[in-house]
Protein backbone atom coordinates (compact mmCIF):
# COMPACT_ATOMS: atom_id res chain seq x y z
CA UNK A 1 0.00 0.00 0.00
CA UNK A 2 1.40 3.39 -1.06
CA UNK A 3 -1.24 5.68 0.42
CA UNK A 4 -0.37 8.36 2.96
CA UNK A 5 -2.84 9.55 5.60
CA UNK A 6 -3.53 12.57 3.38
CA UNK A 7 -4.17 10.31 0.37
CA UNK A 8 -6.66 8.25 2.39
CA UNK A 9 -8.44 11.38 3.63
CA UNK A 10 -8.75 12.77 0.08
CA UNK A 11 -9.99 9.42 -1.23
CA UNK A 12 -12.54 9.14 1.58
CA UNK A 13 -13.82 12.64 0.80
CA UNK A 14 -14.15 11.69 -2.87
CA UNK A 15 -15.96 8.43 -2.03
CA UNK A 16 -18.35 10.24 0.34
CA UNK A 17 -19.09 13.03 -2.13
CA UNK A 18 -19.57 10.59 -5.00
CA UNK A 19 -22.07 8.33 -3.26
CA UNK A 20 -23.70 11.36 -1.64
CA UNK A 21 -24.38 12.84 -5.07
CA UNK A 22 -25.39 9.55 -6.70
CA UNK A 23 -28.88 9.01 -8.01
CA UNK A 24 -31.62 7.16 -6.20
CA UNK A 25 -31.20 4.00 -8.28
CA UNK A 26 -27.46 3.67 -7.60
CA UNK A 27 -27.88 4.44 -3.90
CA UNK A 28 -30.60 1.78 -3.64
CA UNK A 29 -28.20 -0.85 -5.02
CA UNK A 30 -25.03 0.22 -3.29
CA UNK A 31 -26.68 1.19 0.03
CA UNK A 32 -24.24 3.67 1.56
CA UNK A 33 -22.70 2.42 4.77
CA UNK A 34 -23.77 -1.15 4.03
CA UNK A 35 -22.34 -2.02 0.62
CA UNK A 36 -19.74 0.71 0.29
CA UNK A 37 -16.07 0.58 1.17
CA UNK A 38 -13.99 3.08 3.09
CA UNK A 39 -10.81 4.47 1.57
CA UNK A 40 -8.79 2.10 3.76
CA UNK A 41 -10.80 -0.93 2.69
CA UNK A 42 -10.59 0.06 -0.97
CA UNK A 43 -6.83 0.52 -1.04
CA UNK A 44 -6.38 -2.84 0.66
CA UNK A 45 -8.76 -4.54 -1.80
CA UNK A 46 -6.94 -3.06 -4.81
CA UNK A 47 -3.39 -3.88 -3.74
CA UNK A 48 -1.37 -5.13 -6.71
CA UNK A 49 -2.53 -5.30 -10.32
CA UNK A 50 -6.17 -5.72 -11.33
CA UNK A 51 -7.95 -5.83 -14.67
CA UNK A 52 -9.26 -2.35 -15.36
CA UNK A 53 -11.67 -1.45 -18.15
CA UNK A 54 -10.96 1.99 -19.61
CA UNK A 55 -13.69 3.81 -21.52
CA UNK A 56 -12.86 6.59 -23.96
CA UNK A 57 -14.67 8.23 -26.86
CA UNK A 58 -13.85 8.67 -30.50
CA UNK A 59 -13.87 12.07 -32.20
CA UNK A 60 -17.49 11.42 -33.23
CA UNK A 61 -18.50 10.57 -29.65
CA UNK A 62 -18.66 6.80 -30.06
CA UNK A 63 -17.72 4.93 -26.88
CA UNK A 64 -14.74 2.58 -26.79
CA UNK A 65 -13.73 0.27 -23.95
CA UNK A 66 -10.65 -1.86 -23.50
CA UNK A 67 -8.89 -3.62 -20.65
CA UNK A 68 -5.52 -2.73 -19.15
CA UNK A 69 -3.44 -3.72 -16.15
CA UNK A 70 -4.68 -1.29 -13.52
CA UNK A 71 -2.73 -0.23 -10.46
CA UNK A 72 -4.53 1.76 -7.75
CA UNK A 73 -1.78 3.96 -6.36
CA UNK A 74 -2.34 6.72 -3.81
CA UNK A 75 -6.05 6.81 -4.59
CA UNK A 76 -5.74 7.02 -8.37
CA UNK A 77 -5.68 4.52 -11.19
CA UNK A 78 -2.43 4.16 -13.16
CA UNK A 79 -1.89 2.12 -16.31
CA UNK A 80 0.48 1.94 -19.24
CA UNK A 81 -0.23 1.36 -22.90
CA UNK A 82 1.29 1.93 -26.29
CA UNK A 83 1.29 5.57 -27.30
CA UNK A 84 -0.11 4.43 -30.65
CA UNK A 85 -3.07 2.60 -29.06
CA UNK A 86 -6.51 4.02 -29.79
CA UNK A 87 -7.10 4.70 -26.09
CA UNK A 88 -3.94 6.80 -25.88
CA UNK A 89 -4.91 8.78 -28.98
CA UNK A 90 -8.43 9.33 -27.62
CA UNK A 91 -7.19 10.43 -24.19
CA UNK A 92 -4.69 12.89 -25.66
CA UNK A 93 -7.51 14.67 -27.48
CA UNK A 94 -10.36 14.03 -25.02
CA UNK A 95 -8.97 13.31 -21.53
CA UNK A 96 -12.35 12.56 -19.95
CA UNK A 97 -12.27 8.89 -18.99
CA UNK A 98 -14.28 6.31 -17.10
CA UNK A 99 -12.81 3.19 -15.56
CA UNK A 100 -14.34 0.07 -14.07
CA UNK A 101 -12.92 -2.79 -12.06
CA UNK A 102 -15.37 -5.58 -11.23
CA UNK A 103 -14.70 -8.80 -9.36
CA UNK A 104 -17.93 -10.70 -9.94
CA UNK A 105 -20.59 -9.54 -7.50
CA UNK A 106 -17.97 -9.22 -4.76
CA UNK A 107 -16.47 -5.82 -5.66
CA UNK A 108 -17.05 -3.01 -8.12
CA UNK A 109 -15.08 0.22 -8.43
CA UNK A 110 -16.36 2.84 -10.84
CA UNK A 111 -14.41 6.03 -11.55
CA UNK A 112 -14.92 9.06 -13.77
CA UNK A 113 -12.19 11.63 -14.20
CA UNK A 114 -9.50 12.99 -16.46
CA UNK A 115 -6.45 11.23 -17.81
CA UNK A 116 -3.03 12.72 -17.41
CA UNK A 117 0.09 11.43 -19.10
CA UNK A 118 3.00 11.02 -16.70
CA UNK A 119 6.52 11.60 -17.96
CA UNK A 120 9.91 11.33 -16.25
CA UNK A 121 9.67 15.09 -15.64
CA UNK A 122 6.66 14.61 -13.31
CA UNK A 123 7.37 14.46 -9.58
CA UNK A 124 5.39 11.22 -9.15
CA UNK A 125 6.89 9.38 -12.11
CA UNK A 126 9.79 7.88 -10.14
CA UNK A 127 7.76 6.12 -7.49
CA UNK A 128 5.14 5.01 -10.05
CA UNK A 129 7.94 3.56 -12.18
CA UNK A 130 9.46 1.86 -9.11
CA UNK A 131 6.09 0.27 -8.31
CA UNK A 132 5.63 -1.00 -11.87
CA UNK A 133 9.18 -2.38 -12.08
CA UNK A 134 8.63 -4.11 -8.74
CA UNK A 135 5.44 -5.68 -10.06
CA UNK A 136 6.58 -6.66 -13.55
CA UNK A 137 10.33 -7.11 -13.06
CA UNK A 138 11.10 -4.61 -15.80
CA UNK A 139 10.17 -1.08 -16.76
CA UNK A 140 7.13 -0.73 -19.00
CA UNK A 141 9.24 1.80 -20.92
CA UNK A 142 11.41 -1.10 -22.07
CA UNK A 143 8.45 -2.89 -23.69
CA UNK A 144 8.27 -0.68 -26.77
CA UNK A 145 9.32 2.56 -28.38
CA UNK A 146 6.28 4.60 -27.35
CA UNK A 147 4.93 3.38 -24.01
CA UNK A 148 2.84 5.95 -22.14
CA UNK A 149 2.01 6.12 -18.46
CA UNK A 150 -1.53 7.28 -17.73
CA UNK A 151 -2.97 8.32 -14.38
CA UNK A 152 -6.65 9.04 -13.83
CA UNK A 153 -7.37 12.13 -11.76
CA UNK A 154 -10.75 11.13 -10.35
CA UNK A 155 -13.72 13.43 -10.07
CA UNK A 156 -16.15 10.66 -9.01
CA UNK A 157 -15.51 7.23 -7.54
CA UNK A 158 -17.91 4.69 -6.07
CA UNK A 159 -16.72 1.46 -4.45
CA UNK A 160 -19.32 -1.28 -4.07
CA UNK A 161 -18.88 -4.47 -2.09
CA UNK A 162 -21.71 -6.98 -1.71
CA UNK A 163 -20.36 -7.81 1.75
CA UNK A 164 -18.20 -4.89 2.83
CA UNK A 165 -17.17 -6.67 6.04
CA UNK A 166 -15.06 -9.05 3.87
CA UNK A 167 -12.63 -6.21 3.23
CA UNK A 168 -10.22 -5.23 6.00
CA UNK A 169 -9.14 -1.65 6.62
CA UNK A 170 -5.66 -0.56 5.52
Amino acid sequence: MHETADDLAKLQSLLDASIGGAGEHLRAIIRPGERTLTAGQLTTALDGMVVLVVATTTASGEPRASAVDGHFLRGRWVFTTSGTAAKARHLRKRPAVSTTHVDGERLGVFTHGNAEFLTPRDADFGWVEDHLVGHYGSSPSSWGDDIVYVRVQPTWTVAYAFTSSEFPEA
